[in-house]
């Protein structure tokens, strides 16, 4: 089973297309980040900087983008316009990030893609994936990039396998889809476009567009003894 860019991404939402005109598989474009900032990055910071934060070389800000104090972004990256980089965020390396997108405290970011107007706000981890346009991971969620015996991540649907190649892929999350609190997406997880994931959720695989993946509990009250 495929997976290409179009079927989970608007890409008249990044100023990056060119990253997915030649993959199969939308995750391929993980490994072009770097030699793609490599050739086409020019750096410059046309932001606005509250307080210090550590900006190292190698790294673009655009145009009304808001870099908070205790921010650290490690270049090469590539950060749109109209952005906010809240204080306490981590990117490291590779990372790329569109217009009017949110990053905020306690953050990180590594080898990945972020649409347009995407959230990632508080406390989430981001390594090997990539976020569509208007993309939310609420307080805590989690993108798993490595499995617990570092072989090969296999995205796998309800009637397929399908490997990718990579050592570390964490998730592709589709257009506007919302990722609830403290949510941990497995390695190898695909996320259609408007979909919801229950907060708590610890998802593996892919789920369909226009989907809501549930989680139920059962939450027994007792007197105090």
């Amino acid at each position: 089973m495929n997976f290409p860019p179009s079927s989970l991404l608007d890409l008249r939402h990044t100023d990056h297309r060119s990253l997915f005109e030649k993959v199969t598989n939308v995750w391929e474009a993980l490994a072009l980040i770097s030699s793609y900032l490599q050739f086409r990055l020019q750096p410059a910071i046309h932001g606005k900087q509250i307080g210090r934060p550590f900006i190292s070389n190698a790294v673009y800000i655009g145009h009304g983008t808001v870099i908070e104090q205790g921010a650290m972004i490690k270049g090469p990256a590539w950060i749109g316009d109209r952005c906010e980089i809240r204080a306490g965020c981590y990117i490291r390396q590779n990372v790329i990030v569109g217009n009017g997108a949110v990053l905020g405290n306690s953050c990180e970011f590594k080898n990945c893609i972020v649409f347009d107007e995407a959230e990632v706000p508080h406390f989430n981890y981001v390594g090997d994936s990539i976020l569509g346009h208007k993309a939310h991971l609420g307080a805590g969620v989690i993108l798993s990039n490595v499995r617990l015996d570092r072989g090969e991540v296999i995205v796998r649907g309800p009637d397929s396998a399908t490997p990718t190649g990579l050592a570390k892929f964490g998730a592709v999350i589709g257009d506007r889809s919302e990722i609830g609190c403290n949510a941990v997406l497995s390695p190898g997880s695909v996320i259609g476009r408007d979909c919801l994931v229950y907060p708590g959720t610890q998802w593996s695989g892919v789920l369909p567009d226009n989907s809501i993946a549930k989680l139920r509990q059962q939450i027994d009250i007792v007197p105090r003894s």
